[in-house]
């Protein structure tokens, strides 16, 4: 049976390809990206296309890649339909297949279930979300989107038997590494993937304080940290 990869393009833009083909897209930021390995011409193929909030690294080639690839665009209903609003009136329907839920709502496409969970951060449009993603094997990998610690990821852990974690660390923003790590020993994920660092000069510029609080604090979790444009197989 083929396996899932999980790419890391930089900050929190992911692509995973699981194992029946299909391809998930997060948060996608090529445009202006200075970590970013791919340009647009490279993105062939996107089934899905999950953003978490409206800020410019987050979702700037949402639209593009949709467009470009037919991919089902998910995030909040205002934040997809401000999305929407860039595109023409003469295009027709804008993202066809797009589909905006909220906090706690889950959907269902080609046997891919995407649940949104909380995040906290900001947004000017919707609210701020990460996903729980389940995969057509049972693979179940969470984004946290950009957020801080939340006492409620081990209500997260308790419901969800998380194999992959995909954590930022880079603090300013988000979590810092501190923070992160108290979100392992809540999520209780199999493995994690540390993300949202190193992209600015006013984040943490690598993984290793996590990896180093990870390793004495959550000795259960594995540990995997990517460059841009590395990927896993899971």
């Amino acid at each position: 049976m083929a396996n899932t990869t999980i790419k890391w393009l930089s900050h929190a833009f992911f692509s995973i390809t699981t194992s029946k083909g299909k391809v998930i897209l997060i948060d996608p930021w090529i445009t202006g990206n200075p970590l970013c390995p791919v340009k647009l011409d490279d993105l062939n193929k996107a089934d899905i296309i999950l953003v978490t909030h409206d800020h410019f690294d987050h979702s700037a080639n949402a639209v593009d890649i949709s467009k470009k690839t037919g991919g089902a665009v998910i995030g909040q209903p205002e934040t997809v339909g401000r999305l929407k609003t860039g595109l023409s009136s003469h295009e027709g329907d804008a993202l066809p297949g797009s589909i905006g839920m909220n906090i706690g709502g889950s959907t269902t496409i080609a046997g891919i279930t995407i649940t949104m969970t909380q995040a906290f951060h900001s947004s000017e449009t919707g609210a701020p979300c990460g996903y729980i993603i389940k995969l057509e094997n049972g693979l179940t990998i969470y984004h946290a989107g950009d957020t801080g610690v939340f006492a409620s990821m081990k209500i997260l852990g308790d419901i969800y038997t998380i194999d992959i974690a995909l954590l930022p660390i880079g603090s300013h923003f988000t979590m810092d590494p501190i923070q992160a790590v108290a979100a392992l020993k809540l999520l209780r994920p199999k493995r994690v993937i540390p993300m949202h660092y190193k992209t600015f000069p006013v984040l943490e510029q690598d993984a290793s304080r996590f990896v180093d609080l990870a390793k004495k604090e959550a000795p259960g979790v594995e540990l995997i940290v990517l460059e841009p444009g590395e990927e896993c197989v899971v």
